[in-house]
């Protein structure tokens, strides 16, 4: 007798609620579903099954046995899931969220070059700043940019940023070099909205944590209006390294006040589960960590 199988017969015999149904389900006669029940009866010497004309029904034996076997298959079925997402290959749709400027400057150029390496995956990107339910929207991963990533979901570190206050030569030029956060009361601010701390600004100074409440003339949602109006000689902004170092390479902007530094910001790849991490999920997060092991934006 092929326990496992008759095993698998009898559960899904009480889950389909007849014969006929489970043969169906296991893709096999009715003949064999009927035999594999009756063997498993015959080992353990007992019946599992009260059959009728018209109904099926567990015995208690049938009932005790039906839940140990439940939890039996449910566990092969999970070793052998984990197995295979360590070992398959990738394969499939990936459902992607990632923040809107990163997504754009750092992340479109790396779907190319991973469908390359991975040619039987294609993706689905969606770019939001806001904050998505991966599991109630069908995500297969996200990448989040926050001082740390949320509690209720699996996370890997890829990198990280820091916020960095500038603003063009020509606006300082005009309006001033502010030298201490707390003079920036006295500049035209061009605020981030979806910034955690809103219009207070956090910096580490040379003796600890300094705040300061921001009074923006510009308020946006996206970083890179604020970015583009830095440039054009608007105002100060405070906007992570990732979107400014290469300005502020060119002298298109410059930093202020660096004894001052801005809080850093972890750069994740957050899913949903530990368990059944499917090959492409694992091999595009481990992608983006090798990506991002020397990021471009690092001081």
């Amino acid at each position: 007798m092929d326990k496992f199988q008759a095993m698998r017969s009898f559960v899904a015999v009480v889950d389909a609620g007849s014969f006929v149904r489970a043969a169906e389900a296991l893709a096999v006669s009715k003949a064999a579903v009927s035999r594999y029940v009756s063997e498993l009866e015959s080992h353990l010497g007992v019946r599992l099954l009260q059959r009728t004309t018209r109904r099926l029904s567990l015995t208690a034996e049938g009932e005790v046995f039906h839940a140990r076997c439940q939890t039996l298959l449910a566990d092969v079925d999970e070793a052998e899931a984990e197995i295979t997402s360590r070992s398959g290959d990738a394969r499939g749709l990936l459902k992607v969220n990632v923040p809107v400027s990163f997504g754009i400057l750092h992340l479109a150029p790396l779907w190319g070059e991973f469908i390359k390496r991975q040619p039987k995956v294609s993706f689905d990107v969606t770019l939001a700043d806001r904050v998505v339910d991966l599991v109630e929207e069908g995500y297969d991963l996200a990448v989040r940019i926050a001082r740390l990533p949320s509690s209720t979901l699996i996370s890997r570190k890829l990198s990280a940023t820091r916020l960095v206050v500038c603003a063009s030569p020509k606006y300082l030029k005009r309006a001033g070099t502010p030298k201490a956060p707390q003079d920036l009361a006295h500049h035209t601010v061009l605020a981030y909205s979806l910034l955690a701390g809103g219009d207070v600004w956090h910096f580490d100074g040379p003796d600890g944590p300094v705040s300061v409440k921001t009074a923006p003339c510009l308020r946006t949602n996206s970083g890179d209006t604020c970015r583009a109006a830095a440039l054009n000689h608007q105002g100060v902004v405070m906007q992570p390294s990732f979107m400014v170092s290469a300005d502020l390479a060119a002298g298109t902007l410059v930093e202020l006040m660096p004894q001052y530094r801005g809080i850093e910001l972890g750069i994740y790849a957050v899913y949903p589960t530990r368990k059944h991490v499917a090959p492409k999920v694992r091999l595009l997060i481990d992608f983006l960590a090798e990506s991002f092991r020397k990021p471009k934006w690092a001081d």
